[in-house]
């Protein structure tokens, strides 16, 4: 069976873990087989090897309930374990329709090309990362327009709205940057080795924002008022992870967020503003007025 089958299986399996029923391995097998990726209860169990070993998640059995569930608290990096699935889940889908069809192209309408740029490097930084290996590149500002080299302790490849980043240590300078790898051109691995800072963990760092700015400020409550009608689209596409309704009203629903309120975020506000505003903090709130009133200028003829 190939890799892609395997990892497929992984994502079914996964699916029926996380639907809260507890099922049996029976049920496992069952649900596997209606989909079309039959498996043995040996397969089923070195699935459930695999994926705690080698991606810790925790995979556990309720002896009361008679089911197995996925112990969230002992398990690591479960989102994006998720993510990596769906990516994988979604090339399958591309793969079977091409076999049927040399016209599917014509019914998949892509974002612009560039996008993808910066994606060949990919397997080279995590290469990079895996084994502590220094990496060098030329990276181009959109501030400036200007390219630079830089030699980069590489720890971290993050996806943001369809695109790519590495985020590492600049060497000389101990700072950590972010470097979209739609900028870069000729990466090289360089023999050099690194040990990694203890104690350094990135993720940590990207989970209390949106996107890539990360903040040492404080963490703070945030409450906006929301149009009942863009409340469907935020449940499906949340704000920030910390994203939860606290009161829902005739013609509009309040929801808090705990974050700390970065570039990106405002741009994530000022993108729904029609339905969304600012009750707290008051500091945030005059912030977005403020940005309000230089927009005005901007058209003031």
């Amino acid at each position: 069976m190939s890799a892609q089958a395997i990892i497929r299986r992984y994502k079914r399996i996964i699916d029926i873990l996380e639907s809260g029923q507890h099922p049996s391995m029976e049920d496992i097998m069952e649900y596997t087989e209606r989909i079309g990726l039959k498996a043995s209860k040996r397969t089923i169990e070195r699935d459930f090897e695999a994926i705690r070993n080698d991606f810790n998640i925790e995979i556990e059995y309720n002896k009361i309930k008679r089911g197995y569930f996925i112990n969230k608290e002992e398990s690591l990096s479960i989102d994006n374990f998720l993510r990596l699935l769906e990516l994988v889940e979604t090339a399958h889908i591309f793969q079977e329709n091409l076999k049927e069809s040399k016209e599917t192209l014509s019914y998949i309408d892509f974002e612009y090309e560039g996008i993808a740029s910066g994606v060949e490097f990919l397997q080279d930084v995590l290469q990079a990362i895996r084994t502590h290996h220094i990496i060098q590149f030329n990276h181009k500002s959109y501030q400036t327009g200007k390219t630079q080299s830089y030699t980069v302790k590489p720890y971290l490849i993050k996806e943001y709205q369809g695109r790519w980043y590495v985020i590492g240590e600049v060497k000389d300078r101990s700072e950590f940057r972010t470097f979209g790898m739609d900028r870069i051109d000729t990466l090289e691995i360089l023999t050099d080795t690194f040990t990694p800072k203890k104690n350094t963990n990135l993720k940590e760092r990207f989970h209390d924002v949106v996107g890539l700015t990360y903040s040492v400020g404080k963490l703070q409550k945030i409450i906006l008022a929301v149009k009942n009608s863009q409340i469907p689209y935020l449940n499906s596409v949340p704000l920030h992870s910390s994203q939860r309704i606290i009161e829902e009203k005739e013609n509009e629903t309040f929801i808090e967020l705990l974050l700390k309120p970065n570039y990106e975020f405002l741009q994530r506000i000022f993108m729904q503003m029609d339905t969304v505003r600012v009750i707290e903090p008051i500091s945030l709130e005059k912030e977005i007025k403020a940005r309000l009133e230089r927009m005005k200028e901007m058209y003031v003829k």
